[in-house]
């Protein structure tokens, strides 16, 4: 079969990868730089799976710019498009997707095609009254940055939005692909399928907030998070993942998932949803103020102007993704306070980010910062530990 995947993130590489070990695969992307890199086998974005199937798996996989060829050639498409939030309508910003729709019915194609970018709950029959000629489905995709390929392979579940022979041999294209044994393959309506993804996500950002509002009633109280958390965690109803604080949630997905769940909530009764969304940046301002707080007893025992260090913008090890990352609400708050902030991010080529200084020297760093705030621990900072302030308190993602 000739797959055309449009966009290589984290999610068009993955599958470019899962699906071009038994089919041919052609990605495609506007950035000549990434197209030259996959063709090179070398991977664009930080993953540890994409690298070595890259480098060491017999793929059948290109790279191209001419989405024309590729799309007009193909038997199946999967759009995997950018949908960022649009603070300003309140709605992702599908126009990426509706571009590549445009351009696959510009060309002719006959291909079905299958939307993995997040979209709003009712978008994939709204689009498909759009492009009548196009045989769109919506398969919601669940995966971790820095893990993308690993989730693919070893996916929680499989979940196609259409109860046809068409949606079950794209099912059986992914699992096809997969390592894991006896993946649940869901097959149900575009919308339900649009709400799964959407839901699910808000969850996982409503359990990251949980445990960030318990971190911070605990540091308020003078409490051990660590006690309480893992006494909370020995209800197997509970579990013990998914519990350790952080700066707040962030990443590409939950963020702006949570709120397009709030919009799409628009007349329909909510408490939660909102809550979920509002208390991450009360979480922000709660450690902004911690940092603060640090900063002025050092002026007080006689530092003129404490420097304040950001160890890192990514938001997990093993990851150089930071978009929508929680530390820079910390940043930004700091920085509106007249705080001097200095960032190490070594994956940065400008020597500026949210008006801060950018230095790549970690030794450096480490000597004129006096607060360090790392939202993930790093050994990196073992020998400067009574500098940091991070909530990382079980040293793990």
């Amino acid at each position: 079969m000739k797959i055309a995947i449009a966009g290589t993130g984290y999610v068009g590489l993955s599958n470019a990868i899962l699906l071009s070990q038994h089919h041919k695969v052609t990605a495609v992307d506007v950035i000549q730089e990434k197209v030259d890199m996959v063709n090179r086998k070398e991977s664009p974005i930080v993953d540890d799976y994409i690298e070595d199937y890259l480098a060491h798996k017999d793929l059948d996989l290109t790279a191209t710019m001419d989405g024309d060829s590729a799309y007009r050639d193909a038997d199946l498409i999967v759009i995997a498009a950018p949908t960022n939030y649009d603070t300003e309508t309140n709605h992702f910003d599908t126009s990426a997707v509706e571009a590549i729709l445009s351009q696959i019915q510009r060309v002719g194609s006959k291909a079905i095609v299958v939307i993995k970018s997040t979209i709003p709950i009712g978008y994939t029959q709204e689009i498909s009254a759009v492009y009548p000629d196009l045989s769109i489905l919506f398969a919601p995709e669940f995966l971790r940055e820095g893990k993308a390929l690993y989730d693919n392979l070893y996916p929680s579940r499989i979940i196609v939005g259409e109860q046809s022979e068409r949606a079950r041999a794209f099912a059986q294209l992914l699992l096809e692909g997969a390592e894991k044994q006896d993946v649940p393959v869901l097959l149900i309506d575009s919308t339900e399928a649009e709400a799964v993804k959407l839901f699910s996500n808000t969850y996982l950002a409503m359990r990251v907030a949980y445990f960030n509002e318990l971190d911070t009633y605990c540091e308020v109280k003078g409490l051990s998070t660590v006690d309480v958390i893992r006494g909370i965690s020995l209800d197997p109803r509970v579990g013990d993942f998914y519990n350790n604080p952080s700066f707040g949630y962030g990443g590409y997905c939950l963020p702006k998932d949570s709120k397009q769940l709030l919009a799409n909530y628009r007349g329909v009764p909510q408490d939660l949803i909102r809550a979920i969304v509002d208390a991450n940046a009360t979480r922000k301002d709660f450690v902004a103020e911690q940092v603060e707080g640090r900063v002025v007893r050092l002026v007080y025992e006689g530092v003129s102007q404490p420097v304040v260090g950001v160890y890192r913008l990514t938001m997990k090890s093993g990851s150089d993704n930071f978009r929508s990352s929680s530390i820079q609400g910390v940043i930004k708050r700091l920085r509106d306070k007249g705080i001097p902030v200095v960032v190490y991010e070594p994956t940065l080529k400008d020597d500026e980010f949210l008006g801060c200084e950018v230095t790549r020297n970690l030794e450096a760093f480490k000597e004129r910062c006096d607060v360090i705030v790392a939202n993930r621990w790093s050994e990196e900072l073992a020998d400067v530990e009574p500098k940091v302030y991070t909530r990382d308190l079980f040293k793990r993602d």
